[in-house]
Formats: C-alpha cells, sequence, structure tokens
C-alpha cells in the first residue's frame, strides 16, 4: 500500500454508463454508478471525520504548549 499524502484530488468523469477515477501515481478505478455513489458517501464521511481529527490535535497541541509555557 502507498503510504504516501498525496494534496492532489483525483480526477473523476464519467463515460459510457461508468465512473473513471485517475489518482496519484497511476490510480485508475472504473466503478458502477451505483458503487460511485457509495464510495462518495464513504469519502465524504472520513473527508469530516479526518478534518474533525485535525482539528482535534491542533486544540490538544495548543493546550499542550499553553501549559508548558505558562
Amino acid at each position: 500500500m502507498d503510504n504516501k499524502l498525496h494534496d492532489e484530488p483525483s480526477t473523476v468523469t464519467a463515460e459510457h454508463g461508468q465512473v473513471l477515477v485517475d489518482g496519484p501515481d497511476g490510480v485508475a478505478v472504473s466503478l458502477t454508478p451505483d458503487a460511485a455513489v457509495e464510495t462518495s458517501d464513504r469519502l465524504l464521511e472520513a473527508a469530516v471525520e479526518a478534518q474533525g481529527q485535525i482539528v482535534t490535535m491542533t486544540l490538544a497541541d495548543k493546550e499542550h504548549a499553553a501549559r508548558k509555557a505558562g
């Protein structure tokens, strides 16, 4: 598995009743429309969760720095 963190979004197109996803490092996936909708839902849910984790980590870092300074 590629553990590299990518900051470029994938390219997504629809062709011939399929959803095509072209991602970094040559990742290419063809999905049915139903699979694409479910994948989209899962991506959005995980993205929101990850953003919350970043906020939590940032707040914890600020609290730790404040305790250390004061």
